[in-house]
């Protein structure tokens, strides 16, 4: 057993690290906070910094474009998690069963989550979607219909595929790795007493795998809130506010229009939505777990 000694010099050698890591996100958060009641423009630093309470606040959730750009966010977070939840429950009962080349497939399969995010956008804006020379144009060419201008006329559509793309993969990988921890001798012994391939998945598979969708769409609701390379290497935030979401109304307050007090202020507003989130979603595994 661990002596009174031995775990006062546990928590005094592992100090420096946590104390690092408060500072790495306290002191950001304490700016963030601080020029958020200030009138602070990048193009007049030196103006003085006057104190405005709480009146950045009140104008960024005024702005007109506050409203599309939470709507977008909110649309954006639940259509990639819709698409991501059933692709990876569908990818992983594909790659659980036995075939040809398993593991070179399931690497494929993981691949896209290690493309970075500005490097998925052009390629799917480039080489995909242009309706020009992209892939998809050509193939509608050649079934003799016009191609999809996508980030004309669907744009917050395409950027929901762009970032679904990339998020499947850690999906099906934690969904895949729960479905292999199933007892294969309670399928087999459900499959002899007559339950069908949808019954067993009914009853015995997806009961089974409601922690790690609990789980995965946890993870992918806190990262989903940021995105924001996507949008700005496709379509930044257009036509007009279409894919502006609240990361991207922050980046224009703050580095686009100059004016950092609006877009701290934005940022405060952004990091409360996460957590409120965060805390739904944690009290939903709670109760998954607890079940």
């Amino acid at each position: 057993m661990a002596t009174k000694a031995s775990r006062s010099a546990a928590r005094l050698m592992i100090s420096p690290a946590v104390i690092l890591l408060l500072g790495w996100m306290l002191v950001p958060l304490c700016m963030t906070l601080y020029f958020s009641f200030l009138r602070y423009n990048l193009l007049q630093p030196g103006s003085g910094n006057p104190f405005v309470g709480w009146e950045n606040y009140y104008w960024f959730v005024t702005d007109p474009s506050f409203k599309s750009a939470l709507i977008n966010t909110l649309v954006l977070v639940g259509g990639v998690l819709t698409i991501t939840t059933l692709g990876g429950i569908g990818f992983a009962l594909l790659l659980d069963r036995p075939m040809f080349g398993q593991g070179i497939i399931r690497i494929m399969v993981i691949a896209p989550f290690f493309v970075m995010p500005t490097v998925s956008g052009l390629i799917w804006k480039n080489m995909f979607m242009n309706p020009v020379n992209g892939i998809f144009g050509h193939f509608a060419k050649a079934l003799g219909v016009p191609p999809i201008d996508f980030f004309g006329q669907i744009p917050l559509a395409s950027i929901i595929m762009i970032v679904s793309w990339m998020w499947l993969p850690f999906a099906t990988l934690i969904l895949l790795t729960a479905l292999q921890s199933l007892d294969q001798e309670q399928l087999e012994a459900a499959e002899m007493d007559g339950a069908n391939w949808l019954n067993r998945f009914r009853f015995m598979m997806l009961p089974h795998l409601a922690r790690a969708i609990t789980v995965v769409i946890l993870i992918q609701t806190i990262f989903l809130l940021s995105i924001f390379a996507e949008i700005l290497v496709t379509t930044n935030g257009g036509p007009g506010t279409a894919t502006t979401n609240l990361t991207y109304l922050i980046y224009v307050s703050s580095l686009l229009q100059y004016d950092v007090g609006m877009g701290s202020a934005g940022g405060v507003l952004a990091i409360i939505l996460a957590n409120i989130v965060a805390i739904f979603l944690m009290r939903m595994i709670g109760k998954n777990l607890d079940a």
